[in-house]
């Protein structure tokens, strides 16, 4: 079975956000709703959409639109028919008829519902259709969410799933999970479960939100939201909609009853219109305070606003271990949750799901935690458990494990696919290596390194572990959410605030002579980004020998909106690539302004096929919708290039001061104009410096360890200003840039 076109009945959010992957993915596709106009407008969004929805917005014409009255014979053309309409059983039924009166022969049709059971949508179907009928519950939002929880019954035609499945794994780059037919499914039911006993633990034990969200978040692995700020973001009301359906659907028996309570603050913010950012605020708001904006939190137990406080708890890294044992408040409440957390997920294997393993994928895939609760549970380790938690009767995984004591329970990772992951590869090395900034992961034939920093920042650990990894065919690659943000700027910045600038210089060295170690390694180094792929972490993938990117990336050197400019060979690595264009060839001007352009501006690209306009990727760069298929595609990368010979060093003529003249009037216009101010002007000089050779003319040959000479000089010399110090504090304080 192959499938070469769908049709979407739906033009909301989530019927949007399919089409605008199946686009992704190169297939021709039908947005169908009640009015052409309004599946036009659907079609309008997916195209503006931010972040975007669409990997290049050329592909928006891979979209048809059409209205279910008029155009419902293209069902009759469809391998694949998902019907994304409102959750209302009538309609679903209703174009359920309409579908299998249409459908071709074998076709699949699906529903992107998130509550309502298989077996009530499909209770009006023939015994012969239910086999062609499963649930596809794609997470929102649709490209940048890995999770697909294919949901089937008894009476699913079991190979036809799994067809689905390598479909949705390899064309749409999900992790496609096949789970029962149970409320809630996988992601929801435990997701929303931790949710609200992160919400309840708050009230029991008087954590103020923001004490909880400091806890229940990067300290357990779980995105920084935390649970007030993500109740928040997803609508107070429309959580309170979804425990309803929890409430109605599951047994009295079960502990989610418990947790899923009314709460009488809750009602409250609901009833006043404070249901989270899309209304007057929620568990947090936005207030003005004297012309000026302050974030303020609302006190639980009395229901007021003060100002938020910031919470520090001591604790950049996950060690859930020292968390749960902390004799305070913090680790009293980092246990109760985390214990009720493990105990309801294991209390539902095997009911929800064969592979108690799929349920920790789920909140990994759709939930971005970095564990799962059987992971938790693996590092906690299982003896530490049992000797600090006794109520699990009647939980039968939780009495077997008590009884076997197996602290290797866990076993093989990601078993919901049959691709060679780093989850699974990681396991088999044959030692580990690294530092507290990064782990090498060694073979026979090849290592891997993978960042483990906040946001996978780089310093001068992770330098160190790059280095000690290229005596073999080396991968870069992560599993967290991001390849690497960038250089590491609070470890900078320790520096910069005691004066201690030789530190910084000796920082910036070694990182770029372990760029050029990279790059002239006598073995094949390949990077395999995802996710945020910036400054310092471009630096390390644009001086690697391979690239296999993921689709879902933010690359690009965005040093100069901290006031600094790329110092690890990016200035440089950008010179060499637009210099290899014809119109280099005929202007020896053009490639330092063109840089100077994407550099100056901090330009990023959204997808390789956006980075490669820039050349912040190249044309024979992997482009891999699948992420869990990157390490496999690096590793036949390495394969294929046994015979590897490292480049030859690359040479530049720049025309100096002239040049740096050209690139400063330009800089003057934008001072005139006021698009930057007093220190962009210094900036963008220290840039052009850089940028045009510096002390050179047009018939002298620079070497690369010249411009890294230059990009250092130059980084030195911002980093040693008072504006950019307070570029950077301002930036590390509010995620913002400052302009002055």
């Amino acid at each position: 079975m192959k499938i070469n076109n769908v049709v979407v009945i739906g033009s909301g959010t989530m019927g949007s956000g399919i089409a605008a992957q199946l686009c992704n993915a190169n297939i021709p596709v039908t947005l169908l709703d009640l009015k052409t106009e309004i599946s036009q407008k659907a079609k309008e969004r997916i195209e503006k959409s931010r972040p975007p929805l669409l990997i290049d917005k050329s592909k928006i014409d891979g979209i048809n639109v059409g209205n279910i009255a008029e155009n419902f014979n293209l069902v009759a053309e469809a391998d694949w028919i998902v019907e994304a309409v409102v959750e209302r059983i009538d309609i679903k039924h209703d174009i359920y008829e309409k579908i299998f009166k249409k459908r071709k022969k074998d076709s699949i049709v699906s529903s992107n519902t998130s509550s309502i059971p298989i077996s009530v949508l499909s209770e009006k179907l023939s015994e012969e259709d239910k086999k062609d009928f499963c649930i596809t519950h794609f997470f929102n939002p649709v490209r940048y969410m890995d999770l697909l929880e294919i949901v089937k019954n008894e009476k699913s035609d079991l190979e036809k799933i799994k067809h689905l499945k390598n479909f949705c794994e390899v064309d749409l780059g999900k992790g496609a999970i096949i789970c029962n037919d149970t409320p809630g499914f996988l992601g929801n039911r435990i997701g929303v479960y931790a949710m609200q006993v992160a919400m309840t633990e708050a009230f029991k034990l008087k954590l103020s939100i923001e004490e909880a969200d400091a806890i229940f978040g990067r300290p357990m692995g779980i995105p920084k939201t935390g649970v007030f700020g993500l109740y928040d973001l997803i609508g107070i009301d429309l959580m309170a909609d979804v425990l309803k359906s929890f409430i109605k659907e599951l047994p009295k028996s079960d502990e989610f009853q418990e947790v899923a309570k009314e709460i009488p603050l809750v009602k409250k913010l609901i009833e006043t219109g404070y249901t989270g950012r899309k209304g007057k605020g929620g568990f947090y708001r936005m207030n003005k305070v004297d012309n000026k904006k302050i974030l303020e939190a609302i006190n639980l137990e009395n229901g007021e606003y003060h100002p938020t406080q910031k919470i520090n708890i001591k604790s950049e890294k996950v060690d859930l271990k020292a968390l749960i044992n902390r004799d305070d408040k913090y680790g009293e409440y980092a246990w109760s949750v985390i214990s009720k957390i493990i105990n309801y997920a294991s209390s539902l294997v095997p009911g929800i799901t064969d592979e108690f393993n799929d349920i920790d994928e789920a909140m990994r895939l759709g939930f971005n935690w970095s564990k799962g609760p059987f992971e938790m549970l693996e590092e906690i380790g299982v003896a530490n458990f049992f000797d600090k938690f006794k109520n699990y009767e009647g939980n039968k995984f939780l009495e077997n494990l008590s009884k076997t004591k197996n602290e290797k329970f866990h076993g093989v990772r990601q078993k919901y696919t049959d691709i060679e992951t780093l989850g699974k590869v990681k396991k088999t090395a044959t030692s580990i290596d690294g530092n507290s900034s990064a782990s090498i992961y060694r073979f026979n034939d090849f290592n891997i390194v993978e960042f483990t920093t906040k946001a996978n920042a780089l310093d001068y650990d992770s330098m160190d572990a790059l280095k000690k990894a290229t005596d073999k065919p080396l991968i870069i690659i992560n599993e967290s959410m991001q390849f690497s943000a960038g250089v590491n700027l609070t470890y900078t910045m320790n520096f910069a605030d005691k004066g201690d600038h030789k530190s910084i210089e000796k920082f910036v060295k070694y990182f770029q002579d372990t760029c050029k170690e990279l790059k002239y390694s006598k073995y094949p180094v390949v990077s395999a980004p995802s996710g945020l792929t910036l400054g310092g972490g471009f630096e390390v993938l644009v001086q690697s020998n391979f690239v296999a990117s993921h689709t879902n990336i933010v690359v690009g050197l965005v040093e100069t909106m901290v006031g600094l400019v790329p110092a690890g060979g990016g200035c440089k690595e950008m010179l060499w690539r637009w210099s290899q264009t014809d119109e280099a060839k005929n202007d020896p001007d053009f490639a330092p302004l063109k840089v100077f352009d994407i550099i100056g501006y901090g330009k990023t690209a959204t997808s390789p096929v956006e980075a490669e306009p820039l050349k912040y990727l190249l044309p024979e760069n992997k482009k891999i919708m699948s992420r869990n298929s990157l390490l496999q595609v690096s590793r036949s990368i390495l394969q294929e290039n046994k015979d590897f010979v490292p480049p030859v060093e690359a040479n530049f003529n720049l025309s100096g001061k002239p040049l740096k003249d050209k690139m400063v009037k330009l800089l003057e216009k934008l001072y005139n104009d006021k698009i930057i101010l007093d220190h962009g002007m210094t900036v963008g000089t220290e840039l052009a410096n850089v940028l045009s050779g510096g002390d050179t003319s047009i018939d002298k040959t620079l070497s690369e360890d010249d411009l890294y000479k230059l990009e250092l000089d130059a980084f030195m010399r911002l980093i040693e200003t008072k504006q950019t110090q307070e570029r950077i504090k301002h930036t590390l304080s509010t995620g913002k840039p400052l302009v002055n």
